[in-house]
C-alpha cells in the first residue's frame, strides 16, 4: 500500500480548512443551505492552483446560468409537469452535448449549467413562488464556496500545475525512447510495445485538459504556446517512427545484403534518443550531435540509379523518415528544455527542425452519432425519472431524479458508463452512512463551531488525502460532498431520522435507477466507440485518395490524428503484428500517402500523373469497400501490380531526367517515390520480406 505523501495531506488540510471557512461564513452570513457552500469547496478543490481556479470560474459561470435557466423555466411551465419533464430533459440534454464537444476545462461550464437547473428547479415545483430565492441563494452559497476553495488554494502553500506537466512529459519521453529503441531495432510488435505504444497516447490525450488550465498558472503565454507545440511534437512522433518501422524491417529482417553504414547510423540514432534529459548546457552539444547524423543520412542517401531497385527505394524512404524523427525528437527536446527553464529568450528564439505542409491543422475528431446517442441517453432516463416520479407522487422524488441526471451528465463522455455510475451508488451509500452517523450520534453533542470542526476533521481530512489519487479520486470526492450536504448543517441542530432517511433513499434509488438505465441502454463499451472511429478513418482515407476537394487538407491531416491518439488507448495490447493499433497507423499513412500523391501528380510531367491517378482510383475503391461492408477487407492483389507500375514509372521517369541532364521535379519524383513505397509497405505488410524489384514500364507500340 502507498501512504499519502506529504503534498496529499498538504492538499487535505487546505481543503478542509477552505470547506471550514465556507461553512463559518455561511452559518455567519444566515445562509438557508450553508453546506452546500461547504461541499462546493470539495468540489472545486485541485491538488494545482491553476486546475482549482480554472475549475472555480467554470463552476460559477455553470451555475449562474443553470440559475437563470431555473428562474425561466419553472412559473410557465410548473402547471405541466410531464411538459416540464421534457423541457428540464432536453435542457440537460443540450448543454451535455456541447460539454462533450469541448475537451478542454471549459466544458465544465455546460455541464454545470446542464444539471444545475434541475437541481434548482425539480425541487421548486412544489413552491414555485419561491424560484427565484432558491436559485439566488444556492448561486450565493456556491459563490462561497469557489471563493473560499480559490483563495486558500491560491494563498497558502500554492501548487502550481507545470511542475505536474513535465513530470508527465518526461515520463512520455521515457516510453518515447524505449519506443524508439525497440522501433529501431526492427520491433514494433508485443505485448510491452502495445501498451508502450497506449501510454504514449494516452499522456497526450490527458495533456489537452492540463494544458487548457495551463492558462490559469500564471503561465506566460509564450510559454504556454510552446507547450501546445510540444503537445503537438509529442503527437507526430508515433505515426512517423510507424512509417519508420515498415522499410526498416524489410531492409534488416529479409535476407537481402544490408545496406552499409545503415545499421551503425540506427544504432547512434537509439544512442543519441537515450540521452539522458538535461538542463541547458547540454542543448547545444545535443544540437550538434543531432547535426551530425543528419549529415550521416544524407550521406547514405542512394544515387538516382539505385531508386530503381527495392533496396535503393526502401533505403531512401527510411532514411527520409529518419530524418524526420531526428527532427521532431529535437524539437521535442528543444520544446522542453524552454517549458523546464521558463526561458523566454529561448522560447521567443525558437526554430522548428521538423517542418511540413501538413502542420498547423487544428481540427479535432468527434463521433456525432455517439455524442448524440450518450446525450439522448440521458435524456430519456432523465425524462422516464421524471414520469415515475410524477406518477408515483412521492415527495421527496425529485431527489431521486436530480441524482440520477447528475450520474448520467458526469459519465455520458465515457464508452461504458455504468461501472461508473456504480461507483457513484456506492459512494453515496458510504456517505449516507457517515451522515447518518455524524448526525444522530455525533451532533446532538457538539454545542459550539470549534468542537464541530474538531469532529469534522478526523474523516474529512483522511478522506482529503485520497482526493488527488486518480484511483480514489472520484470515489472519495463523492464521499467528502455528499456528507457534507446530507448531514445538513444548519445553525441550530433539527434533525429527523425518517426525514433523512426518506430523502437519502431517494437518491440512492436514483443513482441505482441510473446505473440499470445505462447498463441497458449503453450495453457497448469501448469495442463500438473503436469500431465506429475506424471505420470513420476509412472514411478519411476514401477522402484522401478521392478527387473531391478538400477544403483544408491540413485539417483533415489534424482530424485523422487526433482520431488516431483516440483509437489507440481503445485497443488492448497484443503480439500480433495484426494488431489493430498497427493497422490503424498504417490506414493513417495510407491517408498522408494518398494525400502526397495528390499534390504531386500535377508538378510531375510525362506518364506519371496517369499512374498515380491508377492507384489512387485502387486506395479508394478498396477503402469504399472495406467502409460498406462495415470491417477490413482483404486488400485487391491488382492494387499491388498497380503501384509496382507506377513505382516503375516514377524510377524510369527520374532516370530519365538524369540522363538527359536536366533534373526537373527532381525532388517532387523522390517524395513521389517515398509516398508509393509507404502505401506499398502499408497496404501490403506480409510481402515485406519478398518484394520484388519494381518491373519496367511496358513501352507503348509505335503508331
Amino acid at each position: 500500500m502507498v501512504y499519502p505523501s506529504l503534498r496529499d495531506w498538504l492538499f487535505s488540510v487546505k481543503t478542509f480548512a477552505a470547506a471550514m471557512l465556507a461553512l463559518y461564513i455561511g452559518l455567519a452570513a444566515e445562509l438557508p443551505r450553508p453546506y452546500w457552500a461547504m461541499a462546493t469547496v470539495y468540489i472545486v478543490s485541485n491538488p494545482f492552483v491553476g486546475a482549482t481556479r480554472s475549475k472555480a470560474l467554470y463552476r460559477a459561470l455553470g451555475t449562474a446560468i443553470g440559475a437563470s435557466a431555473a428562474v425561466l423555466f419553472v412559473p410557465p411551465f410548473v402547471e405541466s409537469p410531464y411538459l416540464f419533464s421534457v423541457v428540464v430533459a432536453l435542457w440537460t440534454g443540450t448543454l451535455l452535448y456541447l460539454a462533450i464537444s469541448d475537451r478542454t476545462a471549459r466544458s465544465y461550464v455546460f455541464m454545470l449549467a446542464g444539471y444545475t437547473m434541475p437541481l434548482i428547479a425539480l425541487p421548486a415545483v412544489f413552491n414555485p413562488t419561491g424560484i427565484f430565492d432558491l436559485a439566488i441563494t444556492r448561486t450565493e452559497e456556491i459563490l462561497l464556496g469557489i471563493v473560499c476553495a480559490s483563495v486558500v488554494g491560491s494563498v497558502v502553500l500554492p501548487n502550481r500545475l507545470a511542475p505536474v506537466i513535465i513530470e508527465r512529459t518526461d515520463g512520455w519521453f521515457r516510453d518515447a525512447m524505449l519506443y524508439a529503441t525497440e522501433t529501431l531495432s526492427g520491433r514494433i510488435a508485443g505485448a510491452s510495445i502495445s501498451a508502450c505504444r497506449q501510454r504514449l497516447a494516452a499522456t497526450v490525450n490527458g495533456l489537452e485538459l492540463l494544458l487548457s488550465q495551463l492558462a490559469y498558472d500564471h503561465t506566460r503565454p509564450d510559454i504556454l504556446t510552446r507547450a501546445h507545440a510540444l503537445r503537438g511534437r509529442m503527437q507526430l512522433l508515433l505515426p512517423i517512427m510507424s512509417s519508420l518501422a515498415d522499410p526498416l524491417i524489410a531492409l534488416l529482417g529479409s535476407q537481402r545484403e544490408r545496406p552499409p553504414g545503415l545499421e551503425a547510423l540506427l544504432a547512434d540514432v537509439v544512442k543519441w534518443f537515450n540521452t539522458p534529459l538535461r538542463a541547458a548546457h547540454d542543448g547545444v552539444r545535443l544540437d550538434l550531435a543531432a547535426d551530425a547524423l543528419r549529415q550521416r543520412v544524407a550521406a547514405l542517401q542512394p544515387a538516382p540509379a539505385e531508386l530503381a531497385s527495392w533496396e535503393g527505394a526502401l533505403l531512401s524512404n527510411a532514411l527520409w523518415r529518419l530524418k524526420q524523427l531526428i527532427d521532431v525528437w529535437q524539437d521535442c527536446r528543444a520544446l522542453r528544455h524552454i517549458i523546464v527553464q521558463q526561458d523566454g529568450e529561448a522560447s521567443s528564439a525558437w526554430q522548428p527542425r521538423f517542418r511540413h505542409w501538413r502542420l498547423g491543422g487544428t481540427e479535432r475528431y468527434f463521433d456525432r452519432g455517439i455524442m448524440l446517442f450518450s446525450t439522448s441517453s440521458a435524456v430519456g432516463a432523465i425524462i422516464l425519472a421524471c414520469v415515475l416520479w410524477i406518477s408515483s407522487g412521492w415527495n421527496d422524488g425529485a431527489g431521486a431524479v436530480t441524482l440520477a441526471a447528475v450520474a448520467c451528465c458526469f459519465f455520458a463522455a465515457l464508452d461504458d458508463p455504468a461501472p461508473q455510475v456504480f461507483k457513484f451508488f456506492t459512494a453515496t451509500a458510504a456517505s449516507v452512512a457517515l451522515a447518518g452517523l455524524y448526525l444522530f450520534v455525533v451532533l446532538p453533542h457538539v454545542h459550539d463551531f470549534p468542537m464541530l470542526v474538531i469532529l469534522f476533521a478526523g474523516p474529512f481530512i483522511l478522506v482529503g488525502t485520497l482526493i488527488p489519487r486518480p484511483q480514489f479520486n472520484l470515489a472519495t470526492m463523492l464521499v467528502a460532498v455528499n456528507t457534507a450536504t446530507f448531514i445538513s448543517i444548519q445553525d441550530a441542530y433539527d434533525a429527523d431520522f425518517f426525514v433523512f432517511l426518506n430523502s437519502n433513499l431517494a437518491g440512492l434509488a436514483g443513482l441505482l435507477y441510473a446505473f440499470l438505465w445505462t447498463r441497458v441502454t449503453r450495453p457497448f463499451g469501448a469495442e463500438l466507440a473503436a469500431a465506429r472511429l475506424m471505420r470513420s478513418s476509412w472514411a478519411d482515407v476514401v477522402l484522401s485518395a478521392s478527387t473531391n476537394p478538400i477544403e483544408d487538407q491540413r485539417n483533415l491531416a489534424a482530424r485523422m490524428l487526433d482520431r488516431l491518439m483516440q483509437l489507440i488507448p481503445r485497443l488492448a495490447a497484443t503480439d500480433d503484428h495484426r494488431h489493430p493499433s498497427i493497422e490503424s497507423f498504417r490506414d493513417l499513412r495510407i491517408a498522408f500517402n494518398a494525400l502526397d500523391l495528390r499534390r504531386l501528380r500535377l508538378k510531375l510531367g510525362g506518364e506519371t500523373p496517369a499512374a498515380i491517378d491508377g492507384v489512387l482510383d485502387g486506395i479508394r475503391s478498396h477503402f469504399e469497400t472495406c467502409v460498406e461492408r462495415r470491417g477490413r477487407q482483404p486488400v485487391p492483389e491488382s492494387l499491388m501490380s498497380t503501384i509496382d507500375a507506377a513505382l516503375a514509372r516514377v524510377t524510369a521517369q527520374g532516370l530519365a531526367n538524369v540522363a538527359s541532364g536536366t533534373p526537373l521535379s527532381a525532388r517532387q519524383l523522390r517524395d513521389a517515390l517515398h509516398a508509393l513505397v509507404g502505401l506499398r509497405l502499408s497496404l501490403f505488410p506480409a510481402t515485406i520480406a519478398s518484394l520484388a524489384p519494381p518491373a519496367a514500364p511496358k513501352e507503348e507500340p509505335a503508331a
